[in-house]
């Protein structure tokens, strides 16, 4: 199905879960809530929201960001190895550079604001 097709038929919904919120296309409620499910099966889904745009912003400012941030190979390269885990990307990270704790936190949350 090409991608405009998705686009006009399916909604954004963002799916929070115990330890994730994702951002996705879906048909309808279920349908994010079967996402959810399959990627993240032993977790519990919280909320589910139709978004009320095509698009999902994050706020660089909100995060703490201030000016361009460029991806970081080591944080990336971290998030790989921890399975998107951020709390153990996180350790890893301080372990592979020697980053204190709040350095490797924005370092691992920015990559992912970034669209890791």
């Amino acid at each position: 199905m090409p991608v405009n097709e998705v686009e006009t038929s399916a909604a954004l919904y963002e799916i929070e879960t115990n330890a994730h919120i994702m951002i996705g296309w879906a048909e309808s409620r279920e349908a994010a809530e079967a996402i959810a499910r399959k990627h993240y099966p032993s977790e519990d889904v919280l909320r589910i929201t139709r978004r009320p745009r095509d698009v999902w912003v994050i706020s660089k400012r909100l995060l703490g960001i201030k000016g361009t941030a460029d991806p970081c190979d080591t944080a990336r390269d971290c998030l790989a190895r921890a399975a998107g885990d951020k709390v153990h990307a996180i350790r890893l990270y301080m372990l592979d550079t020697g980053a204190d704790l709040h350095e490797a936190q924005r370092a691992i949350e920015t990559n992912m604001s970034l669209g890791w």
